[in-house]
């Protein structure tokens, strides 16, 4: 396989990696076993990019496809609560192999089980994010498949491949791989069209390439190039790169960086750049809070906002929502999403940050709002 320059980039110089695998891959169509030689590659493929300091983050499919056989369900169509049923018995043997195979090698492996409304509710969404930096930061490797026990039809995402890209948004990473059945999007099905021809790269998601979205030809998947073009969409716009690439082969992420043929989805823009966009284009921000000059000095430095700046609040707002931040003069110098409640903020202004827990009686954030969460406005320079 030729070593493709730009591959190597993407993936080789990725801080954060986000890879979803598919029941396809893990799950034996004909047995329902798991396939644990070919996950033993994979988990080598993640230790290999450990191992070059890169964060790592598996979005897994698998539990229901494991579960049905456990439980002797029929091929073919579960109802609600028989996939619900599955889901349960198939997650414990799940997350089991995967303790077993990252721990024997010293990688402390956490099961994180989402639901839509983790990535919906922003209060939701916080509490994630923060689950997810956490775990990260201790140098543990996050498996997240959605809660399927729980989730409704009216409220689940129904195929890890969103859950995959909003995993990605919400950890702010620079890359997401959808490893599946198939190695990339075609021009048309490639079982049907023997002119069909592989997109290596899509710069943009238009009426065109969305046409050529088709249903999974797996008997274990419930995801399909549809859902791969709309996983797309989320991850380009919050400044990922996205792979489709094959995954059964053995070693399927190396394999990617090696040149294998896949498809790239190129950002607009760098997850920080993304996100901070997002942030400084909010139309209506729910509040404000007022800094002193001490405080003004410190954003332009690029640090983060402390209760110690602030003189004044403005609300009602609540913990997670887009506020201004205003200079002493009362301009509008910056935007940011707050770690607390207008209340919250009001009573804990002025202070100092090691005194948060015994006046709001919990631990919470030393800052009021993090630099990382934080953009100053264009006409305010250092």
């Amino acid at each position: 396989m030729a070593r493709d320059p730009n591959t190597v980039s993407r993936l080789g110089r990725a801080r954060r990696v986000v890879i979803k695998v598919g029941s396809a891959l893990l799950v034996d169509a004909r047995t329902g076993r798991l396939n644990r030689a070919w996950l033993e590659t994979l988990v080598e493929d993640l230790l290999w990019l450990r191992g070059r300091d890169q964060q790592v983050i598996l979005v897994s499919s698998g539990a229901i496809a494991l579960g049905r056989r456990q439980l002797s369900l029929s091929k073919g169509a579960l109802r609600l609560e028989e996939s619900q049923a599955a889901a349960a018995v198939g997650q414990i043997r799940l997350a089991h192999a995967y303790k077993d195979l990252l721990e024997s090698r010293g990688v402390t492996v956490a099961q994180v089980l989402l639901t839509l409304e983790d990535s919906e509710r922003r209060r939701r969404y916080l509490n994630a994010r923060a689950t997810l930096e956490t775990l990260l930061s201790l140098g543990a490797l996050p498996v997240i498949n959605e809660n399927d026990t729980v989730a409704t039809t009216e409220i689940r995402y129904g195929d890890n491949d969103r859950l995959a890209a909003r995993v990605a948004q919400m950890a702010a990473a620079d890359c997401l791989i959808l490893l599946s059945d198939v190695d990339g999007l075609y021009s048309a099905d490639p079982n049907k069209d023997a002119a069909a021809r592989l997109i290596e790269e899509v710069s943009e998601i238009t009426p065109e390439i969305e046409a050529m979205g088709g249903r999974s030809a797996s008997e274990v998947g419930s995801g399909g190039m549809t859902t791969k073009l709309l996983a797309a969409r989320i991850a380009v716009s919050a400044g990922a790169y996205m792979c489709i690439a094959a995954g059964h082969h053995r070693h399927p992420v190396r394999r990617i960086e090696q040149g294998a043929r896949c498809t790239w989805f190129l950002p607009a823009a760098a997850p920080g750049t993304a996100r901070k966009q997002w942030i400084a284009g909010t139309l209506r921000p729910a509040g404000a809070v007022v800094i002193d000059r001490g405080a003004l000095d410190a954003l332009l430095n690029g640090r983060s906002l402390l209760p110690a700046g602030v003189t004044a609040t403005h609300g009602p707002f609540e913990r997670g929502d887009t506020v201004s931040v205003l200079a002493p003069d009362g301009a509008e110098i910056a935007r940011g999403i707050i770690a607390y409640s207008d209340g919250d903020a009001t009573r804990i202004m002025g202070r100092k940050s090691v005194e948060i827990e015994g006046i709001l009686g919990f631990r919470g954030r030393d800052e009021l709002i993090h630099r990382d969460d934080l953009v100053l406005l264009k006409h305010v320079t250092p």
